[in-house]
């Protein structure tokens, strides 16, 4: 085990400025960027602006902001975070906006902060915890995990709308879900530890509460809010569980850390059989790795995965591709999982 040094380290807590949850909130988005920059970029693929141009014009022309879009093509690479902060340069943009899910949400952190302008995270989907954190997954050219990049600031501003969130496939917010749950599994397994957080210091013990939080409230709310989105409904349940997987996750995996589950994630991307999975996909298979690493009880173990496979999530290397691997394809993932700055090694 680690050893016990909290009393010469600092408990850091990192939060975004300001976050806004509900149904129609991209329609105050325009008012609410308007103190941050008088020249927004909103950056999103074809999708997420069409189905978000409609409302995001008459918000920006109330605000008197101009409503300019840059075409996201669909992974926080190093090119494309390049290509975006010159985008920003040129145009003499002042606030940069990552519109949509976690890759663009995450571009434009790093966008912005190349080009020395805030950034602000509007989600449309709740199926990560990035919008509010301090850190951008970069990934190679075909889709693997190359490194987590982090900032010195949180975004300026998270809004999630949550009748988007609703209107989107199911699978989105069950994805999310996957990857909010590893955060409590984590954050007590960094307690445990004495182990640092994902912004270098010892956790404050809210981080923690807030990652235990989110895991209650998902326990409690999931399998409604999922039943809701089918048909396309907001309910109290889905605004709960998108405050878990959004606000609360993302604020207990940054200050309470990250361990086994998500370096298992990242060992996963090594690999092209697993690219079909969503994010919280992977990180559901980590959470099983880091239960079993544990040694937690065959119990504990057994609800885990019937309770996420209830909700549509993968619990077998069948499931995430690898039901046919052989010893060279596994080997490339522990190595990647493993690797020396990985969290796996957070765990005690």
């Amino acid at each position: 085990m680690a050893e016990n040094t909290q009393g010469t380290r600092p408990r850091i807590f990192a939060s975004p400025g300001r976050y806004v949850q509900g149904r129609d909130a991209l329609a105050r988005l325009g008012e609410l960027l308007a103190p941050l920059g008088r020249r927004p970029l909103l950056l999103a693929d074809d999708t997420v602006r069409g189905l978000t141009e409609p409302v995001l014009g008459p918000a920006f022309d109330k605000a008197g902001l101009p409503l300019v879009f840059e075409r996201f093509e669909g992974l926080p690479t190093r090119a494309e975070i390049e290509r975006v902060a010159r985008v920003l340069s040129e145009g003499d943009h002042d606030v940069v906006v990552g519109l949509g899910g976690g890759t663009a949400i995450d571009t434009a952190k790093a966008a912005g902060e190349d080009a020395g302008v805030p950034w602000v995270s509007a989600a449309t989907v709740a199926s990560t915890d990035a919008p509010t954190s301090a850190l951008s997954v970069v990934y190679t050219e075909d889709g693997g995990f190359e490194s987590y990049r982090f900032y010195d600031r949180n975004p300026a501003l998270v809004v999630v709308d949550t009748g988007f969130v609703a209107a989107a496939p199911a699978r989105f917010l069950a994805a999310g879900v996957g990857d909010a749950l590893a955060t409590w599994i984590e954050a007590r397994a960094v307690e445990r530890a004495h182990a640092e957080n994902m912004v270098g210091g010892v956790p404050t013990r809210s981080g923690t509460a807030l990652a235990r939080l989110s895991w209650d409230i998902l326990w409690e709310s999931a399998p409604a809010a999922l039943e809701a989105v089918e048909h396309d409904l907001v309910t109290p349940d889905v605004e709960a569980v998108v405050e878990a997987n959004t606000l609360l996750s993302g604020l207990g995996f940054e200050s309470g850390g990250l361990a086994a589950a998500h370096a298992v994630h990242d060992g996963l991307t090594a690999v092209e059989q697993t690219h079909h999975l969503a994010h919280g996909e992977k990180v559901n298979i980590g959470s099983l790795t880091q239960l079993v690493l544990e040694g937690a009880p065959a119990g504990e173990v057994d609800r885990f995965a019937e309770f996420t496979a209830g909700l549509g999530l993968p619990t077998t290397l069948t499931e995430a591709g690898l039901g046919d691997a052989d010893d060279a394809t596994l080997d490339t993932v522990v190595a990647a999982a493993t690797a020396p700055e990985e969290t796996i090694h957070n765990l005690a």
